[in-house]
């Protein structure tokens, strides 16, 4: 299964298109932390993290993990260590805040660029999350509600996406 980034305005699962958003500064093979680009690429995509106190029910095969307040993704360029990964908010590294106000991560799943093995200063954070607005992201694909819980109907732990 390949979620398929047509343009920079839809996104394709199957024969379901949506209607999506990406990164500010269109997309890139050179995609830097803050350049507001969308990395080009194929990757293979993380667990869903949702808001329990905010969405009841989800109905997909993905890994479900509860958003906490102490959970941030680090996106901080001088830590080697916790680059581009799940970490506590009490730890004073820079970082996402993943239990926010607004409801952008109320339903996100991590795209896994620059993950393995991260190379501090490659890009951090880039999410597939929602939006409700559709205004440009820093880098992330952002998508409506309803739209997301369709796609996370269709897709599984071995679906791949594909941004060009």
């Amino acid at each position: 299964m390949i979620i398929l980034l047509k343009n920079k305005y839809t996104l394709q699962v199957e024969d379901f298109f949506f209607k999506c958003v990406i990164g500010k500064n269109g997309t890139s093979k050179r995609k830097k932390e803050g350049d507001k680009k969308t990395p080009k690429g194929i990757y293979e995509i993380e667990h869903l993290y949702y808001r329990r106190d905010r969405i009841k029910k989800i109905k997909t095969n993905l890994k479900l993990i509860k958003i906490k307040k102490s959970m941030g993704w680090c996106d901080d360029i001088k830590n080697k260590e916790k680059y581009n990964k799940l970490i506590n908010v009490k730890d004073k590294t820079k970082h996402e805040k993943l239990f926010r106000n607004d409801h952008k991560y109320d339903l996100l799943i991590p795209i896994k660029y620059n993950y393995k093995k991260s190379i501090l200063g490659k890009g951090s954070c880039i999410f597939i999350h929602l939006t409700n607005n559709y205004k440009p992201t820093a880098g992330c694909i952002a998508l409506n509600k309803k739209d997301f819980l369709i796609m996370l109907r269709l897709i599984n732990k071995k679906t791949k996406i594909k941004i060009f």
